[in-house]
């Protein structure tokens, strides 16, 4: 046997003591020429924590280092494999965490939160397969964090107000309930105040554009948010009159020290030109003062066609160059506030949902119904194309196929050649699919009738003299 180069590892100058690696205490064991290395096991890792404090089994006789090479050449010596590192021990598995009802049940809200630890977890868990009471009670706070969330619109449902109205009127009916057909413009402004209820001081006059079509081309009118207000509340003065109510323009002529005016006499009828009177006799630029007028008046309207009875939907409400029955004319009502308070919304930068389902069909077939006189008069004008085969007035004639998708959507058969003739499906030249909503904002001259159609078949005259007619009945 070599004295420089041992078979196990150690310098031959015989110090045991430097082992090359970790230092570690060996076992007891035989001479390492007693046996072939070569034909040894290696030995399995310890894995038993509990065994730590017993002698580690005997190391590898070859190092895992080179061994030291003497002085002088010599012949290189043959070298084995190098050993792998022992492996380490195994932890064990930790005992599930066990904790009394008490403590879990307190738990159970920041198990909802995701707040508590793994081993908290498992437990709650585990505790909520066997005890029906805190499962319950977890389904609930974890429900109630889901409404914490806020990447969701703020805004209200627009079913909510007519969801809380029909419970409390299911329990206690109204002793004079508000008509259906008043119902829109009821939650129209009702969702508007909510809004301006919401807004600062200052947005108030945020700068806000109003949009509408002027024969072929649009037009638009800058004002403020209480200039829209403003607009609004004088153009609903058109049905405060025909209810016998006070005109808010004539109020406002008399604060600057003109006569008050009576319908008829002298006071404008045309909504856009009731609406620049207003803002003409106005001292300052309105403020947000004039949302408690409005509020009032729109309550008073609500108000008085709830105690006029059934003979009131026919009422008849000048608009200047024409007049709608009471009930056309507060859909009419409830649709330009839906519409500029989305415009108000989109200048202060406010989530505002389009109506409910029933209140938006109402008034999509208000416009659907005008459509034929509106064609009609654009035909007058020189407009829109020749009638093509007039009938008697009832009879089905030529028709165009209006299809409206989506929320509050239908079907409308629009006569094109008389606005007295009936619309047939039976003799449709044409078909037009739009969105609920973006016939609406095309009614109300926010959308080009150029763009508005989603889809189109048929006689393409009568398809663009629709959607322009449809344009036109947007105004200031």
């Amino acid at each position: 046997m070599s004295t420089n180069d041992d078979a196990d590892g150690r310098e031959g100058n015989g110090r045991e003591d430097e082992v090359q690696g970790p230092r570690r205490i060996p076992g007891p064991r035989a001479a390492a020429d007693d046996f072939d290395l070569d034909a040894v096991p290696l030995p399995a890792p310890r894995t038993d924590p509990t065994q730590q404090g017993a002698p580690e089994p005997e190391a590898e006789p070859e190092s895992t280092a080179e061994p030291a090479v003497p002085a002088g050449p010599t012949e290189p010596t043959e070298r084995t494999a190098p050993m792998a590192p022992p492996a380490a021990p195994a932890l064990a598995t930790p005992p599930a965490l066990v904790l009394p009802h008490r403590v879990l049940k307190s738990l159970l809200g920041a198990w909802a939160l995701a707040a508590c630890s793994a081993e908290e977890t498992e437990a709650v868990e585990a505790h909520l397969t066997e005890c029906a009471a805190c499962a319950d009670e977890a389904l609930r706070l974890r429900d109630a964090v889901g409404l914490l969330h806020t990447d969701g619109s703020l805004d209200l449902d627009p079913m909510l107000r007519s969801r809380v109205l029909d419970a409390c009127l299911s329990r206690r009916p109204a002793k004079i309930p508000v008509p259906d057909w008043a119902a829109p413009y009821d939650a129209e402004t009702a969702r508007l105040d909510a809004l301006l209820r919401d807004i600062g001081g200052s947005e108030w006059h945020a700068p806000v554009r109003l949009k509408w079509f002027e024969r072929e081309r649009a037009v638009n009118r800058k004002t403020t948010v209480a200039g829209v207000i403003g607009h609004l509340m004088t153009v609903d003065g058109l049905v405060s009159t025909a209810l016998g109510l006070d005109d808010p323009l004539g109020n406002a002529t008399a604060e600057r020290g003109g006569s008050r005016s009576a319908p008829g006499s002298g006071v404008p009828l045309s909504p856009g030109a009731r609406t620049e009177a207003y803002w003409s006799a106005a001292r300052r630029p309105p403020t947000r003062a004039v949302r408690e007028p409005w509020r009032q008046q729109s309550h008073a309207l609500i108000r008085t066609v709830s105690f006029a009875g059934r003979g009131a939907a026919e009422l008849s409400v000048s608009y200047g160059d024409f007049a709608l029955p009471l009930q056309d004319s507060m859909l009419d009502r409830a649709f330009e506030c839906w519409v500029h308070g989305g415009d108000i919304a989109n200048a202060v930068d406010y989530p505002y949902e389009a109506p409910s389902a029933a209140h938006l069909h109402r008034m999509i077939d208000l416009a659907a119904r005008l459509l034929p006189a509106a064609l009609a008069g654009r035909r007058r004008a020189g407009l829109a194309g020749p009638a093509r085969h007039l009938v008697t007035a009832g009879s089905p004639g030529r028709s165009l196929h209006l299809e409206i998708e989506g929320s509050g959507g239908g079907n409308w058969y629009i006569a094109l050649d008389s606005p007295a003739a009936l619309g047939s499906p039976a003799h449709a030249v044409a078909q037009v699919a739009l969105d609920g909503a973006e016939f609406c904002q095309l009614v109300a001259g926010h959308v080009s009738p150029v763009e508005a159609a989603a889809g189109q078949e048929g006689d393409r005259e009568a398809i663009r003299d629709v959607l322009f007619a449809a344009a036109s009945l947007s105004r200031l």
